[in-house]
């Protein structure tokens, strides 16, 4: 069994706060919506998922695809690259979410 961090007992109760206030209409919809967003984990990207994030949803170069992420572009090579065995995580895995989700443009705000 997966011991709970800190960090993740954090989320959740902010969560569940949230859920609470709202339930009195303290928060509104978008702000709920926001708050899932920021507590939710981001998913597990694997190199086929985040190949096609960049050619499908983005449709751009591993070049320009880095330069929106700000990391170089061998990490996005590695990302796409099986044997690498080296997935986005943290403020990386939170932005392809974002690509994914909402597109390219939601980052040029």
């Amino acid at each position: 069994m997966k011991k709970t961090t800190d960090k993740e007992r954090a989320m959740r109760e902010l969560m569940e706060t949230a859920v609470e206030l709202s339930s009195y209409g303290l928060v509104s919809r978008p702000d709920m919506a926001r708050m899932r967003a920021l507590c939710e984990e981001p998913p597990v990207y694997t190199p086929k998922r985040v190949i096609a994030i960049r050619t499908k949803v983005a449709k751009t170069s591993q070049a320009v695809f880095a330069t929106f992420l700000n990391v170089s572009t061998s990490t996005v090579q590695k990302w796409e690259s099986p044997k690498a065995k080296k997935h986005p995580s943290g403020a990386a895995a939170k932005l392809l979410q974002i690509v994914e989700t909402k597109g390219l443009q939601a980052l040029m705000l």
